[in-house]
């Protein structure tokens, strides 16, 4: 089985160590050319690298395969690695002059690489973006230029076990209305219906997306464009009370076991283990959540959508389809990337492996070949399409640290280490810190 954004997401241990290193190597990079080249007989070999499974692989090599039928003087050579060892491996070919034509890259990364002039800019190439999502194609956007074109995209959603409502005697949100009150005595209701050791929600507390959803419904965002924080402490301590208040009324699980539940994943998660009737997660792992709950489960908007300044919820790029600057070959790259996005053969065969397809069209296309889970998941994305104002900002360069400063933080506040107006600071002093703001 595709591994789902779920596995595929950034562990961020020694995330540092890598930004450093990155800069390092970048800067190190000069102007001659690498990534693949030209044989004798006028063949065109283009390098393509990504991370994943070996089903991941296998399904890639399937569509390469497909692209050299259609284009004989193009050879394209797959260079894939775990997601562990991928991005050691990219900053020392790019140090080289070496990088891959085709690089597929990740939102924490994406700034890191573009604003050392490694990446193309891909307004210069012929790609047809005009069937991709808009508020998927602006996420690619940096000073200007497009430095990435998303593969796919998902959403961070409330994901809701109606069983479990239904046990409680609560009836399900209307998620087109209900408020963060709403969200908090509901949760409390179902608690206080149910049987020990069942909550109303999981905490939201543990990830930077729901809080950046909540800031950017105040009109206020996790970050702005140029890569500086984009909220007022005030927002992040209002948001740090939500759940310490929550966890006081029973609403969500003691500090202890929110910590468990919070490293445990999404197989270890309370609606996965039927210990909870709420949990905050990206669409694409809608299907390994009701896989292992054994039960139907259901997609809502987040609380507070219809109250704030403006609606939070945004589309989040799964990956980035990027080009060296250094390419030999930038047309024939991009002729590539053309593929991967617009095809229907490379469609059919990636499906939602690298996210809900962002080409719209195709997308409604292969609908019917999806997963039961990922068919729901793109009809809740596209229930979402008048109602998402913008991207959300391409993230600073060290933003891969931030979803360990908030775990750090939030467990802080839950064990009354740190109050939550304390814990607002600390959280704005660390990121400012590892983001060099």
């Amino acid at each position: 089985m595709p591994p789902r954004l779920g596995t595929d997401r950034p562990r961020t241990a020694s995330v540092r160590v890598r930004a450093i290193a990155v800069a390092a190597v970048l800067a190190l990079a000069a102007s001659a050319c690498g990534g693949g080249g030209g044989s004798d007989d006028g063949t065109v070999t283009l390098r393509f690298s990504w991370w994943g499974a070996d089903a991941r692989h296998e399904t890639t090599q399937q569509v390469i395969d497909r692209f050299e039928e259609l284009n004989p003087g193009i050879t394209v050579e797959g260079e894939y690695t775990d997601w562990e060892g991928y991005w050691d491996r990219l900053a020392t070919t790019v140090a080289g002059n070496d990088a891959p034509d085709i690089i597929t890259h990740e939102e924490r990364y994406l700034r890191d690489y573009a604003s050392r002039g490694a990446l193309l800019d891909l307004n210069e190439t012929e790609i047809d973006t005009s069937q991709i999502d808009p508020l998927a194609l602006d996420g690619g956007e940096l000073d200007g230029g497009m430095y990435g074109i998303a593969t796919g995209v998902n959403a961070f959603a409330v994901v809701a076990d109606p069983q479990a409502f239904e046990d409680a005697g609560v009836e399900m949100p209307d998620d087109e209305t209900w408020t963060w009150e709403d969200y908090m005595r509901i949760s409390e209701e179902i608690s206080q219906n149910s049987e020990d050791g069942f909550y109303g929600s999981q905490d939201f507390g543990f990830t930077e997306n729901a809080f950046n959803i909540f800031a950017r419904q105040r009109g206020e965002s996790l970050y702005t464009a140029d890569g500086s924080i984009g909220f007022s402490p005030e927002t992040l301590e209002e948001w740090f009370q939500m759940r310490v208040d929550m966890m006081e009324s029973g609403a969500t699980p003691p500090a202890s076991l929110s910590v468990e539940s919070d490293a445990g994943g999404p197989d270890l998660s309370l609606l996965s283990t039927n210990t909870g009737a709420m949990g905050s997660w990206w669409t694409n792992q809608l299907g390994t959540l009701a896989g292992t709950a054994g039960r139907d489960l259901e997609l809502l908007r987040f609380p507070g959508e219809s109250e704030g300044e403006r609606t939070g919820m945004y589309y989040k790029p799964a990956m980035y389809y990027t080009i060296s600057a250094r390419t030999e070959h930038p047309e024939e790259a991009a002729l590539f990337v053309d593929f991967l996005l617009n095809d229907p053969a490379a469609t059919e065969l990636i499906l939602s492996d690298r996210g809900l397809p962002a080409n719209m069209d195709l997308r409604e296309q292969f609908v019917p070949e999806f997963p039961e889970a990922d068919a729901q998941s793109a009809e809740f994305l596209a229930s979402l399409e008048d109602h998402i104002v913008d991207a959300s900002p391409v993230p600073p360069i060290g933003a891969g640290e931030v979803e360990l400063i908030m775990k750090r933080v939030v467990q802080q506040v839950l064990f009354g280490e740190l109050t939550p107006a304390e814990g607002a600071q600390q959280f704005i002093t660390d990121v400012e810190a590892a983001t060099g703001e």
